[in-house]
């Protein structure tokens, strides 16, 4: 018999390691779907327009109690971020200037009212005056009866790119002149524009000068039509800085002649500088 040890083999078994969990998948799923919303939206940009770029651009720099409030951002504190104020012990934090809120009187209403009904009566009369219904919106407003001519590319109140005015919108003006005399009221005319640049961009001649060109020559039919010149308390241009809401930057309907018969509250702030309040 031999005497050697007998040989003892071992064999241990593996046991399966434990699950070590599915949270770097969440983790990994979540870094992925931002990464491809981040392509996107830089995707989108791309594609995006001048007026579109530039109208992101305003929603990011309008102050979020102007935004909330739907305020003016042209006049509105320049901070993204309202609050905070000039002196740490201001509580108010800034203010927002904002035009002073009016109300048309009961009686200042009723005239307004039956010269917006008298205006539509002229063009109701006008064989050719009544195809330009649509093209004519008439509306009382906290500043008064706002009268808008708005243009269409069928049928355009100037010629494309000028102040030169169309036979049917000299006609127009011409039969609301005697009508607008009626009131003792002042009157304000603005012209405005689309998007579209000149060729040599606002270094020339601009969309400012355009729609200034335009507000005056409205003013120069109104007061051929036999329009009392010392109603006419301001004519400005407004370039296209105040788009008709709900059109496009590049918008036929941008290209429009406002005329406003002012309330007298207004019209005295106006005079007195007063527009904003103290």
């Amino acid at each position: 018999m031999s005497s050697d040890p007998p040989i003892i083999i071992k064999r241990r078994k593996k046991a399966a390691r434990g699950h070590h969990g599915g949270a770097w998948k969440i983790a990994f799923a979540d870094f992925m779907t931002a990464l491809m919303a981040l392509f996107l939206v830089l995707w989108v940009l791309s594609n995006a327009g001048k007026g579109d770029k530039e109208a992101i651009a305003q929603y990011f720099s309008t102050p979020l109690l102007v935004a909330l409030s739907h305020g003016d951002r042209n006049t509105a504190s320049t901070s993204a971020i309202p609050g905070g104020g000039s002196e740490a012990n201001q509580p108010q934090g800034e203010t927002v200037r904002k035009p002073r809120p009016t109300r048309l009187s009961s009686e200042e209403r009723r005239h307004l009212q039956a010269l917006k009904q008298r205006l539509e009566n002229a063009v109701e009369r006008d064989p050719k005056l009544r195809e330009l219904k649509q093209q004519i919106a008439i509306e009382l407003s906290p500043e008064g009866l706002r009268v808008q001519l708005l243009d269409t590319d069928k049928r355009p109140m100037f010629e494309l790119g000028s102040a030169r005015v169309a036979p049917y919108m000299s006609q127009l003006l011409r039969t609301f002149a005697p009508v607008l005399n009626e009131l003792h009221n002042q009157i304000q005319i603005s012209g405005h524009t689309d998007s579209h640049p000149y060729p040599g961009g606002e270094a020339t001649y601009s969309n400012w000068e355009l729609s200034a060109d335009r507000a005056k020559a409205s003013r120069q039919e109104l007061v051929a039509g036999g329009l009392d010149p010392g109603k006419l308390l301001r004519v400005s241009g407004m370039s296209d800085r105040i788009r008709l809401p709900g059109a496009g930057p590049y918008d036929a309907a941008n290209r429009r002649i406002e005329i406003i018969v002012l309330d007298s509250q207004v019209a005295a702030r106006i005079l007195n500088q007063d527009e904003f309040g103290n």
